[in-house]
């Protein structure tokens, strides 16, 4: 039986992949900060999706602690068997201009969106190694491939999060083991509730015309871009774009943010 650890896993993108592997008969271990939230979680997946109480596993933990994540995942392995997939949805956003934004909330992105992930990885990647098998899917997001008015912090951790994952697989490949990074643009979860509630108005007219995403529609691709081997997973066409092409969008897109914001300003 497939064993599939999930940090973040008890909201948003990272429990509708839960939802889903539920449904393909995977034994699940969830790893969120918060064990009420959990519960709440493993009960959604026993009820509506039929998932068996005994398959799902539930751990708190701080990602951003190396030792906190090491010694949870340890746990999970040793009641289900060793990590077969590891996805890193955990993550933070809080937005606000570089100026106003305290050191500690910069760094609090950086180590939940970055090192958090690779504290993650690296519980696992070793045994996927020697085993010459597994797959790890780290959630970054669209504001991973272009900066926002706001978001330099948020942006940092997911940009440096498409670096890690590109070097990660040219390694993993030699043994067998696949690295996905998925790009979501906004997705309707609990987090986007509150970061729209601290979002600078000059980011709100870049990124407010957009409607944002399920969640059920964003695990859904991830998945099943998993299946097919994708190392890289993009959201509509602005993103593939930038994606692919992102030397040669970039420069536009900046431009056209540049004067939206210009005219919100009235200048």
């Amino acid at each position: 039986m497939t064993h599939v650890i999930i940090t973040g896993g008890s909201s948003g993108i990272g429990l509708a992949l839960a939802s889903l592997y539920a449904g393909r008969g995977a034994r699940l271990s969830l790893i969120a900060r918060s064990r009420v939230l959990l519960e709440q979680a493993a009960q959604k997946l026993v009820s509506p999706h039929g998932a068996r109480a005994e398959d799902i596993r539930i751990e708190t933990a701080d990602v951003a602690s190396e030792d906190q994540i090491d010694a949870a995942i340890f746990r999970c392995v040793e009641a289900f068997g060793p990590c077969d997939i590891l996805v890193t949805s955990a993550g933070i956003v809080e937005p606000g201009p570089f100026v106003a934004m305290p050191s500690l909330s910069f760094r609090r992105q950086w180590e939940t969106n970055f090192s958090g992930t690779v504290n993650a990885v690296r519980a696992v990647y070793p045994d996927m190694v020697r085993r010459r098998q597994g797959q790890i899917v780290i959630i970054s997001s669209g504001a991973g491939l272009i900066g926002i008015y706001g978001y330099s912090g948020y942006c940092a951790s997911k940009f440096a999060l498409h670096g890690f994952a590109q070097a990660l697989r040219a390694e993993a490949c030699c043994h067998g083991v696949q690295v996905t990074v998925a790009f979501p643009p906004d997705t309707e979860t609990p987090q986007l509730e509150r970061e729209l509630e601290l979002r600078p108005p000059e980011a709100t007219v870049v990124m407010g015309t957009v409607r944002p995403w399920s969640a059920d529609a964003v695990a859904s691709k991830i998945a099943d871009d998993v299946v097919r081997g994708r190392s890289e997973i993009y959201f509509g066409f602005t993103l593939l774009l930038l994606g692919r092409f992102g030397p040669a969008v970039r420069p536009f897109l900046n431009w056209w943010f540049d004067r939206a914001i210009a005219r919100s300003r009235g200048r």
